[in-house]
């Protein structure tokens, strides 16, 4: 299975950090962002990746490929597992020339794709999952005779509907609904449901059709959510309620947030990080 992870934002909210340094870069407890986007998509049979990215990304690339001044230390566990992951997938590469949304960079794998179904993951959005994400959403498509692009779902509370994009539709079975409303950052009374797009699918081809008659909103940006509407018209779009825990890098907090609950169920540091917070709660 070939999977796409777009990785060419600009990282705003994290600047002056990311002026220079991808926000995918970003640690968490010992490891980026982007490598555990790697190792779930590889977890879920992909042996295939393309990373979407753009200028100042040059360091995700450099962090993948072999590095020959640190053979002398090739035997650290973190290194050789870093080079096992790398073994076990293929990489590819391709810069989004401008940033003009997340439809946009997911149509420069369109020619890579081949013409198959593929899944995306974002490259700043960990997801914690047994089974793997991707997988989950791979046996509803399966179920459901292979031609539906399925997206990933969850309920988000009322303040944050307007961060999200937002579906609605009919549920087909527990936890599987037939999308037949898509809305970008809808205002609460506007809402179709609480049922927000997490940032991971499996995509029919047509996809690409559908983002090239999307038209560009804000700042000349194609946003997918509009995209997968136009899509729905033509074939059904399935959304999934996964299991499992999302963990979004999106902002400062949530970036400490995930550190702080990756550190705690960490072997090596998690009791200190333990015994950190009862000696701070004093």
């Amino acid at each position: 299975m070939k999977v796409v992870i777009p990785a060419a934002g600009i990282g705003v909210r994290f600047l002056p950090e990311t002026k220079s340094m991808p926000k995918e870069m970003l640690p968490v407890v010992d490891r980026p962002v982007i490598q555990y986007v790697v190792e779930e998509a590889v977890a879920a049979g992909a042996d295939d990746v393309l990373i979407v990215t753009g200028r100042t990304k040059r360091a995700i690339e450099d962090h993948f490929d072999h590095n020959p001044e640190l053979t002398h230390i090739a035997d650290l566990p973190a290194l050789r597992e870093l080079e096992r992951l790398a073994e076990r997938v293929r990489l590819h590469y391709i810069r989004q020339r401008s940033p003009l949304g997340l439809a946009d960079a997911i149509a420069y794998a369109e020619r890579h794709v081949g013409g198959e179904p593929f899944g995306v993951l974002l490259g700043d959005t960990i997801n914690v999952c047994n089974p793997p994400l991707l997988t989950q959403l791979r046996a509803v498509f399966d179920r459901h005779g292979g031609k539906s692009s399925v997206v990933a779902i969850e309920p988000v509370p009322d303040e944050k509907v307007g961060d999200y994009g937002i579906v609605g539709g009919s549920e087909l079975e527990p936890g599987v609904i037939d999308i037949r409303a898509f809305v970008e950052k809808p205002a609460l009374r506007d809402a179709p449901s609480r049922l927000g797009i997490t940032g991971a699918y499996l995509l029919t081809p047509g996809i690409f059709d559908a983002i090239r008659e999307t038209p560009s909103g804000r700042q000349g940006e194609v946003q997918l959510t509009d995209a997968l509407g136009r899509l729905g018209r033509r074939e059904k779009v399935l959304g999934v309620t996964f299991r499992g825990t999302r963990y979004d890098i999106g902002d400062r907090f949530l970036w400490l947030k995930t550190n702080l609950e990756f550190a705690l169920r960490d072997r090596e540091i998690g009791d200190r990080v333990r015994a950190l917070l009862r000696e701070s709660g004093k």
